[in-house]
C-alpha cells in the first residue's frame, strides 16, 4: 500500500534542510579527490555507543537519507556518511555531469579503505557498516578484500547481483562489453529511469512507497542541482557485471565470517534478490530478512512499516553484535 505523506506538515519539512546537529566537510582520497561526507555526533546524551558508516547507493546523495541518519544518532551512535567519487558532490568524473562513470570497482574500494582507517582512528568503537545497494556490493567486496573491519554489517537491498533482464547475465555483460568496444564505454546505458526500458514516471514504484519520502530527493534535486546523477555509463554497468561475478569464486564469501545482516524486498526490480538469498547461503555468519509486495528498492526510505521494521532489525543486530559500551 502507497504511503501519501504530501509534505504539509512542518515534520514532514524537517528533511529539506541539514539538521544543525550535522556537520558537512570533505576528505581528500589518497589521490587528493575531494570526497564530500557530513557527520552527526551522537544525540543520546552521555557516551556515544559507537560510530556509524553509511554508505550509499548508486546515483545517489547524502541528503536521501537525512532522515535515517537522524534516527541512528539519536539512538547514540556517531554517524558518517559519504557521497562516492563521481556521485552528489563528490564531483564528476565525465565532461557530461549527467552519466555515472567509474574505470572499476577497486577505485571505490581503494577510496573506502582509505576512508575507514583515518575514520576508524578519530571514532569510537565498536564501528559498524550500513550500506545500501552499490554501496552494500562495495560493503560486501571490501570485506571480502579485507579493506574495513567493522564488528558488524548491515547491507539493504544490496547490489550483490543485477536483477536479470530476461536474458543470461552473460549475454547482458557482453553486450556491455561490445558497447565499449565500439567506442561507447562513456555513454549512458539507458535514459532517464533507474531501470533500462523503464519510464522516469515508474521511478517511484521501482523505489518506494512513501510519496513524501520520494518527494524529499525531488526538493533536493532543486535546491543543490549538482547531487543529481542520471544513468549509468557502458563502462560502469560492464565493471558491475564484473564486480558482482568475482564475488561468485568459491571462498570469496565462505571466507569471510564478519556479521552481516542482509534486508532484501521480494520484488526489488534492481537488483537480484535471488543472488542475495543464495549468498546469504555461503555466508558464514549471517541474518536475511526479505520484505514481500510491501517493499520496493530504497528499504531505508520506504513507507513507515517498511523503514521501521528494517530500523528495528538492524538494532536488534546491532545489540547482538556490537553492543552498548
Amino acid at each position: 500500500m502507497r504511503e501519501s505523506n504530501m509534505a504539509s506538515s512542518e515534520d514532514d519539512l524537517r528533511w529539506r534542510q541539514i539538521p544543525a546537529e550535522a556537520a558537512e566537510s570533505w576528505w581528500q582520497a589518497e589521490d587528493g579527490w575531494e570526497i564530500r561526507r557530513i557527520d552527526w555526533p551522537s544525540l543520546s546524551g552521555g557516551q556515544p555507543r559507537g560510530s556509524l558508516l553509511f554508505l550509499p547507493g548508486r546515483g545517489d546523495h547524502y541528503e536521501k537519507y537525512l532522515e535515517t541518519l537522524d534516527h541512528w544518532a539519536r539512538a547514540g551512535w556517531n554517524v558518517t556518511a559519504i557521497d562516492w567519487r563521481g556521485q552528489g558532490l563528490s564531483g564528476r568524473i565525465l565532461e557530461n555531469r549527467n552519466v555515472g562513470y567509474i574505470a572499476d570497482f577497486s577505485v571505490w574500494i581503494a577510496d573506502l579503505k582509505f576512508f575507514w582507517s583515518k575514520w576508524k582512528a578519530e571514532t569510537p568503537g565498536p564501528h559498524v557498516l550500513v550500506a545500501h545497494s552499490m554501496g552494500g556490493h562495495l560493503a560486501m567486496r571490501a570485506l571480502v578484500e579485507q579493506a574495513v573491519d567493522p564488528v558488524a554489517t548491515t547491507l539493504s537491498a544490496p547490489m550483490l547481483g543485477i536483477r536479470p533482464s530476461g536474458v543470461p547475465l552473460s549475454w547482458s555483460h557482453g553486450f556491455a562489453k561490445l558497447m565499449i568496444r565500439m567506442g561507447r564505454g562513456k555513454r549512458p546505458a539507458w535514459k532517464d529511469s533507474e531501470k533500462p526500458l523503464s519510464p522516469i514516471a515508474l521511478r517511484q514504484k521501482i523505489l518506494t512507497h512513501s510519496d513524501r519520502r520520494y518527494e524529499d530527493e525531488f526538493f533536493w534535486w532543486n535546491e543543490r542541482p549538482d547531487v543529481r546523477l542520471g544513468p549509468p555509463c557502458w563502462r560502469w554497468l560492464e565493471r558491475a557485471f564484473a564486480s558482482t561475478t568475482r564475488l561468485r569464486n568459491r571462498g570469496t564469501l565462505e571466507n569471510m565470517h564478519r556479521p552481516v545482516l542482509l534486508l532484501a524486498a521480494k520484488f526489488d526490480q534492481l537488483v537480484s534478490t535471488k543472488r542475495i538469498i543464495e549468498d546469504h547461503e555461503r555466508l558464514p555468519n549471517s541474518e536475511l530478512h526479505c520484505f514481500g509486495l510491501n517493499a520496493a528498492h530504497e528499504l531505508l526510505r520506504e513507507a513507515d512499516d517498511v523503514r521501521d521494521e528494517c530500523l528495528r532489525r538492524i538494532e536488534d543486530f546491532f545489540d547482538t553484535h556490537a553492543p552498548k559500551p
